[in-house]
Formats: C-alpha cells, structure tokens, sequence
C-alpha cells in the first residue's frame, strides 16, 4: 500500500512500556534486533535489504509529548490538509491528506491521526486512517493505518490494513529525527502484510529517498519541510504525485479572486442548465488567467479541466458538460485552501459532493453514486465538528437517506436527496 511501518512486536511492546514509564527524555537504547534473514518478495525471491549497521531503526524509541509531530520532513500535527495531483496507471490521480480533529492511543502511545483519500479519474479508490506519533529525538513514527480500497464505489478489500501490536506488527519509522545520506529506515515492516524498505539520498531544504517494495521495484520520493511528503514518482516516470498545496504551509492574506469565483459561479450555472450559450468560456479562461500566484500543480490541472469543459460545452452533451464542470469545481475549491480554512472549505465540498451525487444518478452511474455518498461521508466526519447543531442534524439525515436510497437503488429518491444537500450547503 502507500505507507506502513515496524520493526518487530518486541520493540512496539518496549515502546509502550518506555512511554508508561518515561520521565524527561532519555538517550534511546539500541534493540538488540536482527532483520529476518530473507524477506522475500512478491515472486518468492528474497529482496535486497540493507544490513542492520545502515538502519536507523532499530533503538527503541521515547515518547514523552507524541502528539506534537512537528518534524519539519513529517510536520503531520501542523499540516491541516495537503493535496497532490498527478497521475497513476494512465488516469488522473488526486490525493487528499487530512489530519482529523481527534488522535488515537495505539499499543499505550497517543498518536495524530490522518484521513487519505484516493482518486483516480475522479472516483473513489482507496481510503485509510494513518496514525503518527513523534518520539523525544524528533523521529516520526507510524503506528498503523485502517485501509478500505473500493471498486464501484464498494469496499472490495481492506488489504493492507494494520496496528502496531496485532499480529505481531511493530511500529515503524516514516521519518528520522535526524536524516543523514546513506540512512535506512523501513516505513513498513509487516512482511506478508507490507513492507517498505527507504534509503536516504540526499538531504537539504528537501529529503530524497529511494523505497524498495515487495514486487522489487523501487520509487523516488521527495519530503518538503511544511508539506511532508512532497511528491513520489516510480522509476520509468510513468506514475507521479506532487503536492499542490499545503494548508496553512501555502496561506495567503486577503481572499479568494472574486472575478474568478464569479466566472466560475456564472460557468457552472449555465452548464448545468444546459444553456450552452451561456457558459462564457472565454471570460473563464481570462478570469483565471489574471489570478495571481497560482501553484504550479493545480494551475496546470484548472487549465486542463476549463479545456474539458470547453469541448463538452461546444459537443453540447450534458453529461460530459456536468462531470466536467464538477471538476472544475473542485479545482476552484483547491484555489480557496489558499485564503480559506480547511473546515470551511469542506462545507463548500458537501454541496459539490452532493452535487455530484446527483449528476451521477441522472446518469445512472449506480457505482458513481455508492462513491460519492462515501465521500460526503468521509467529509462530513472530517467537518461535522465544525457545524451547527442544525446543520449536522440535516447532513446525518440527509447521508442515511442516501444510504437508503441507493441500496434501494431508488435515483430518484437519491437525486431529490442529493438536491436538498446540494442546496443547504
């Protein structure tokens, strides 16, 4: 899977003892620990590991304040949101890396806890909890992930999935508190369940590294101080993700361009209603154009989705004009993270996602649909918090109608659903 970690049952069993009984920080004490003999790879052959004098891994770590994960390379407690772009196996691939408002106590250790979100081509394609947590000498570690992969909108497998303890699976380092050229680390250690092996390549204002998996292949990774993982690309270029921007890393005073939101308003509401006449692509494209300091990533991306909406509007087919102007949508929302708090953009991702939801039953994209009330689901238990009692009565409602609705596969009843969201958020 993406991120996992360990070294062995017994030093997680330390780890939680050491933090029952920690005081001041302490000088960590060297795991006496060997590496399996062979891991073995996917085909049966055992991987080129690296010897135990080249692991940083392998002391036994303290942690006296776990939850202030504020390692410039993994700063997971200070990063609200991060959002990458790019493309995996051929399709668009986007990425939503969230931390949620309420940590974890896994094997004895309070840790932060991140909601990921996978897209690809703009459906649903994998979800996971991570949780993290920072010892006394500034290594990150991880100590599991709760993973639900979807095909037509439907959970299909939960491989990947682990805690520090279950199965003898230890906890693992993402992130030494002091990285050095050369270091080794494994960010997944649970063989047969997963296992990742990093090398250090370089260190700087950026951290590169090399990660061997179990199908022997390798990708190059890049961590950024304020985003963490910055981008990841395998060795024939043919897959890559890169961050577009980190909240509040990326922060800017003022608001939002509102001649842009404008056009993006005055746009979306001619495509849905079909007025071809009115979408005003031209003044779009202007309106965008003049926005100033546009990240790279997600300027590339909003360009790339108005020429989209551009050949649906002129084919005047409602359908591809809808599902692109939903994604167009969320770019604009991307564009806000850049004035705005993440909370406050998700109530405006409720009504796109409602949207959405609407959109596919009139199409009677039935694993469309199952998708996108998983989304509004996930966004609602990232954002409920941070609503009205009101609010979050109507949205609880409102996602167990559509539960409802779609086992019934009942699109009528979803679209009216869909609508009345859409239209409260």
């Amino acid at each position: 899977m993406r991120r996992i970690i360990g070294i062995t049952a017994a030093l997680a069993v330390a780890c939680s003892a050491t933090l029952a009984t920690a005081g001041p920080a302490s000088t960590a004490a060297r795991a006496t620990l060997s590496p399996p003999e062979c891991v073995k790879a996917d085909n049966g052959t055992c991987l080129p590991i690296a010897p135990d004098e080249k692991r940083v891994d392998l002391d036994t770590p303290v942690f006296t304040n776990p939850l202030n994960v504020d390692n410039p390379l993994h700063p997971s407690a200070k990063v609200s949101q991060v959002i990458y772009g790019g493309h995996v196996g051929g399709k668009p691939f986007r990425t939503e890396f969230t931390l949620l408002s309420k940590p974890k106590v896994v094997r004895g250790v309070p840790c932060v806890a991140l909601q990921y979100i996978a897209y690809s081509d703009g459906r649903i394609e994998e979800i996971a909890v991570d949780w993290f947590a920072q010892d006394d000498e500034g290594a990150v570690w991880y100590f599991g992930e709760d993973v639900s992969d979807f095909k037509d909108g439907v959970v299909h497998t939960h491989e990947g999935t682990w805690r520090a303890g279950r199965d003898g699976a230890p906890i693992a380092m993402i992130m030494p508190g002091n990285p050095k050229v050369g270091d080794v680390y494994r960010t997944e250690n649970a063989p047969g369940i997963a296992f990742e092996e990093v090398t250090v390549l370089s260190v700087g204002e950026t951290l590169k590294v090399s990660e061997l998996h179990t199908d022997r292949k390798r990708e190059i990774k890049v961590f950024k101080r304020g985003y963490g993982e910055y981008s990841t690309e395998s060795t024939d270029r043919k897959d890559i993700e890169i961050a577009s921007l980190a909240v509040p890393t990326d922060h800017r005073e003022g608001k939002p361009d509102p001649a842009y939101m404008a056009a993006v308003k005055k746009t979306l509401r001619a495509v849905y209603g079909n007025d071809w006449g009115g979408a005003s692509l031209g003044a779009l494209r202007r309106a965008f154009t003049a926005v100033p300091g546009v990240p790279a990533v997600l300027q590339k991306q909003t360009e790339a989705d108005i020429a989209l909406l551009g050949k649906a509007v002129a084919k005047r087919k409602p359908r591809l004009a809808h599902q692109a102007a939903l994604r167009l949508a969320q770019d604009e929302l991307d564009l806000r993270l850049l004035h705005q708090s993440v909370p406050a953009v998700d109530r405006a991702k409720l009504g796109m996602w409602a949207r959405q939801v609407t959109v596919d039953a009139a199409d009677k994209n039935m694993g469309g649909v199952l998708g996108d009330i998983v989304v509004l689901g996930l966004i609602r238990d990232r954002v409920r918090h941070t609503l009205s009692t009101a609010d979050a009565a109507f949205l609880d409602r409102g996602i167990r109608v559509l539960r409802k609705a779609a086992k019934a596969k009942d699109l009528a009843a979803v679209s009216r659903k869909g609508a009345a969201l859409d239209h409260r958020f």
